[in-house]
């Protein structure tokens, strides 16, 4: 497997977190939401776990050093 695969599936983790709490706190503080949040919570929860590893494949490029080393051309010079 390659470093992108092993990043995102970490980064998913975080990721679904993170959506999930988004959406809990939307749903639940919302007065209109929070009545029918016996359904929209394991709809938010699903959500969650399908968005957060399509979002976290496309993060994981970006958390890798040599990605930001060829994209701003930049060579770490010492004086």
């Amino acid at each position: 497997m390659s470093a992108r695969i092993y990043i995102t599936i970490l980064l998913s983790i975080m990721t679904c977190a993170v959506l999930f709490g988004i959406g809990a706190v939307t749903v639940l503080s919302v007065p209109a939401l929070s009545e029918q949040a016996k359904f929209l919570l394991p709809a938010v929860i699903a959500a969650s776990f399908v968005l957060g590893p399509i979002i976290a494949w496309f993060m994981a490029p970006r958390l890798r050093a040599r990605y930001w080393k060829a994209r701003d051309g930049a060579v770490d010079a010492k004086p």
